[in-house]
């Protein structure tokens, strides 16, 4: 398999509107320690598939239900979740599409947010678990690859997760 096969970068950075109907399709009926642990797994499997040197978070209401650091990805992975984890936290919407957002107002996060980008960072990768009924319970995160391939990874994950 050629590196470009292993990809899971899409041909552009994908749109507010993407984006959000991303978010709009992958509502989950419901999610619990198992679908962490599945859902987990599912994209750790991915990650090895592309050797690709990611570290993997799952969060529900404040307690991480799932982590994986695969073979290359280092502390500050984990360092790049916890800070695009917040901005899940904080926007209930991903980390993508927040930094997007800016984006297309001619500024960025860092400059506009009045957040600390120590603590914050709206770069791909986090995404929002949200519940039929309940709205966004958790995050699922990435970090390790480029963010258009972290937040890629997630939804490729994500879209086989709910139609499995």
């Amino acid at each position: 398999m050629s590196p470009a096969d292993q990809s899971a970068t899409p041909s552009a950075a994908p749109t507010i509107d993407e984006l959000v109907e991303q978010e709009r399709r992958l509502i989950l009926p419901k999610f619990d320690h198992e679908d962490a642990w599945e859902l987990g797994s599912l994209l750790v499997e991915l990650a090895r598939e592309r050797r690709a040197p990611v570290a993997v978070d799952i969060t529900r209401g404040g307690q991480q239900l799932f982590h994986a650091a695969l073979p290359g990805s280092t502390p500050d992975n984990d360092a790049w979740i916890a800070r695009k984890r917040r901005v899940v936290e904080r926007y209930a919407c991903s980390s993508l599409l927040v930094g997007t957002r800016f984006r297309a107002k001619g500024t960025t996060f860092e400059e506009s947010s009045r957040l600390d980008p120590d603590t914050y960072a709206a770069h791909g990768g986090a995404f929002p678990i949200a519940v039929e009924g309940a709205g966004v319970i958790g995050a699922v995160t990435v970090s390790g690859l480029p963010q258009l391939d972290d937040h890629a990874l997630v939804i490729k994950a994500l879209d086989l997760f709910i139609t499995d």
